[in-house]
C-alpha cells in the first residue's frame, strides 16, 4: 500500500470511529498519543484468520486462550448479554458455550485464563468490571475451572469475588492474571492516566476485598489486556494501539510496566475490545464487537 492510500484509509477509519470516540468520552491524553505512528517490528500482521460462526457473539468484549484444550479460545458479550462464555477455535468456528448459573451479566468486560487454588487445574476468570458512568460501588470477578471436556453446553457454578476500588467507582475493561504470582490485575479505562489495581488470589477466600492501587500508566482508554502463559510478556490495548512490555526474570508486573512500552502492530477495528496471547507467546489475536454492521473478524499477529 502506498503512503497516500495508507493515510486515506486511516482518515476513513477515524471518521467512522468519531461517533464511538464521542460516546466513550475519551479524556485528553497526557503522555503517549492515542494514535501513534510508530509500530515496533517485533510482531507482524494482521492476518484475518476467520469470521465468527456463532452470530450471537456480537459484542465480544474479552478473549482468552484455553490452557487445557489446544487451539481453543473463550469469549463473551458485554453488558446485558446472557451469562455465557462462548467457546471457539482459532478460525472462529463455534465449539459450544459455558453457562454460568446463579449470576447475571451486568457488564462483563474481560476474560482471562490462569492459575487458581488447585495447581493441577487452569481457571477461567470473568471480569464484571464495566461501569460507564462510575456508579457501582462494587464489581465482581467470577472464577471456575476450565472444563475437562468440550460440549455444546456446559453448566458451571462459579466462585464470586466482590471488589471495591480504594478511590471510588471506576469503569474498567481490562482483567489480567499473573501466572507467576497468581495476582489479579484490573486496569481502569476512562482516567486520563489509566490506573492499575491489584488483588491477591487469597481474596477469593474472604469473598470481598478492597483493591490495591498500584500505579498510573501513560495512556488512556484501555479496553483489553493479557499476560502470556509463561508470564514473560504483557499486552494492553486501547482502540488504536497495542502496548507491549517484556518482563525480566524475578520482576513483578508493575516493575515491568514502569518502563516505556513498545508499540506493536494493530489494525484498528470497528470496536476492538479483545486481545489474547496464544499459549506459546508467539502470536496475539484481536477481536471486535459488531459495529457499523461489520461482522467481527478474528485477527492474528505473528512474532518474527
Amino acid at each position: 500500500m502506498n503512503i497516500m492510500m495508507h493515510y486515506f484509509f486511516k482518515a476513513v477509519l477515524i471518521l467512522l470511529t468519531i461517533p464511538l470516540l464521542v460516546s466513550q468520552k475519551i479524556p485528553q491524553t497526557k503522555i503517549l498519543p492515542l494514535i501513534p505512528e510508530y509500530q515496533d517490528s517485533l510482531f507482524s500482521g494482521p492476518k484475518a484468520v476467520g469470521k465468527l460462526q456463532n452470530k450471537k457473539i456480537d459484542e465480544a468484549s474479552g478473549l482468552a486462550f484455553s490452557r487445557t484444550h489446544s487451539g481453543i479460545m473463550y469469549t463473551h458479550n458485554d453488558s446485558g448479554g446472557d451469562p455465557y462464555v462462548y467457546i471457539l477455535d482459532t478460525i472462529g468456528e463455534d465449539r459450544g458455550k459455558i453457562i454460568l448459573s446463579g449470576v447475571k451479566n451486568r457488564d462483563w468486560e474481560d476474560i482471562a485464563v490462569g492459575p487458581g487454588p488447585d495447581p493441577k487445574l487452569h481457571y477461567i476468570y470473568i471480569g464484571e468490571i464495566g461501569d460507564n458512568n462510575a456508579e457501582h460501588q462494587q464489581i465482581k470477578i467470577f472464577r471456575f475451572p476450565e472444563p475437562k471436556d468440550l460440549e455444546k453446553e456446559i453448566l458451571v457454578k462459579p466462585e464470586i469475588l466482590t471488589l471495591r476500588y480504594p478511590d471510588g467507582p471506576k469503569d474498567a475493561e481490562t482483567l489480567m492474571i499473573d501466572p507467576i504470582t497468581h495476582d489479579i490485575f484490573i486496569l481502569s479505562k476512562r482516567d486520563s492516566l489509566n490506573i492499575l489495581y491489584r488483588a491477591p488470589q487469597s481474596a477469593f477466600g474472604s469473598k470481598r476485598f478492597e483493591l490495591e492501587k498500584i500505579m498510573e500508566l501513560p495512556f488512556t482508554m484501555s479496553v483489553a489486556g493479557d499476560i502470556s502463559s509463561d508470564g514473560s510478556q504483557i499486552l494492553i490495548k486501547n482502540y488504536f494501539t497495542v502496548f507491549y512490555w517484556q518482563r525480566n526474570k524475578n520482576e513483578s508486573i508493575p516493575e515491568a510496566m514502569a518502563r516505556k512500552p513498545r508499540i506493536l502492530p494493530y489494525k484498528p477495528e470497528p470496536q476492538g475490545e479483545a486481545i489474547a496471547f496464544h499459549p506459546s507467546g508467539k502470536y496475539y489475536y484481536s477481536l471486535s464487537e459488531k459495529r457499523f454492521n461489520i461482522a467481527p473478524v478474528l485477527y492474528r499477529y505473528d512474532k518474527k
